[in-house]
C-alpha cells in the first residue's frame, strides 16, 4: 500500500496535481493504473456536516472553522490534514486538524534505507526513530550525507540562501515544488559540514519554510 498525505488549507487542496504526479510515478513503477483523486472538499464536508459550498466558499471561513472543532473537539485555524492510503484503487481516506511538532532537537542516525516511494507501511522509519534518545527527532544520513527527517524533507539556510540535501529519502512534494520555484537549491551536504549552515527547516507537504518548525544546528546531536 501507498500513501499521500494532502494539506487543505482555508478550504483548498494544497498541491493537488504534485500528489496526483507522485501517485502516478509510483504505480507506473510498480505496474498498476493510479486511482484519481476523488472530490476531497465534498468529502471533507460531508465529514464536517457542512455544504461543499460552504467549504469552497472563502466567506465561509468561519463555518470550516467550527466544523473542523467539530471533527477534533477543540478549535484550530483551517489546516487539515487528508491521509489517502492507495494501491489500485482508493483503499482509506481520513482527515485531521494538523498541528505541528515542536522539533527542538535532532539526532544523527546513519542507515541505508531505501524510501523512494511513499509507502504506507512506516515500519522501517520508525525502527530508526527508536534511536532518537532524548531528541525528539532523528535526521537521517546516509554515508555521512544528510537526507531527511523520519517524516520530512530538510532545507538548511546560510545567510540569505536555502539549500536542500540532493539525495533525499524520498522526494517530497513541497520540496519539488519550492526547488522549481527557485526558492531552495541542491546541494550534497555530509554531516561534517553542517556547522556551516544556520539552522534547519523541515517541510513536508503540511510545513512550509514559513511555518518555521525549525532549530540551530547545533541542536543536532551527533
Amino acid at each position: 500500500m501507498f500513501l499521500e498525505t494532502i494539506c487543505i488549507l482555508q478550504g483548498e487542496i494544497q498541491n493537488r496535481e504534485g500528489h496526483q504526479e507522485r501517485m502516478q510515478r509510483t504505480a507506473s513503477h510498480f505496474g498498476f493504473k493510479a486511482p484519481g483523486l476523488p472530490d476531497l472538499l465534498s468529502l471533507l464536508a460531508t465529514e464536517l456536516q457542512i455544504s461543499a459550498e460552504e467549504l469552497r466558499d472563502t466567506g465561509g471561513l468561519q463555518n470550516i472553522k467550527d466544523g473542523i472543532r467539530g471533527v477534533t473537539g477543540q478549535r484550530q485555524g483551517s489546516k487539515v490534514k487528508c491521509r489517502i492510503v492507495y494501491h489500485e484503487s482508493i483503499r482509506e481516506i481520513s482527515f485531521e486538524r494538523y498541528i505541528p511538532k515542536l522539533i527542538t532537537s535532532l539526532k544523527l542516525v546513519e542507515a541505508s534505507l531505501d524510501y523512494s516511494f511513499k509507502l504506507a507501511d512506516r515500519s522501517s522509519l520508525n525502527d530508526l526513530l527508536l534511536q532518537k534518545g532524548t531528541c525528539d527527532e532523528i535526521l537521517i544520513t546516509r554515508n555521512g550525507f544528510i537526507t531527511d527527517t523520519s517524516y520530512s524533507n530538510v532545507v538548511l539556510s546560510r545567510g540569505e540562501q536555502f539549500f536542500t540535501p540532493e539525495n533525499p529519502l524520498l522526494n517530497g512534494t513541497k520540496r519539488q515544488k519550492l526547488l522549481r520555484e527557485g526558492f531552495i537549491m541542491e546541494k550534497a551536504i555530509h554531516r561534517d559540514s553542517l556547522r556551516e549552515y544556520d539552522r534547519i527547516y523541515l517541510i513536508n507537504a503540511m510545513l512550509d519554510i514559513e511555518d518555521n518548525i525549525s532549530l540551530s544546528v547545533l541542536n543536532v546531536i551527533y
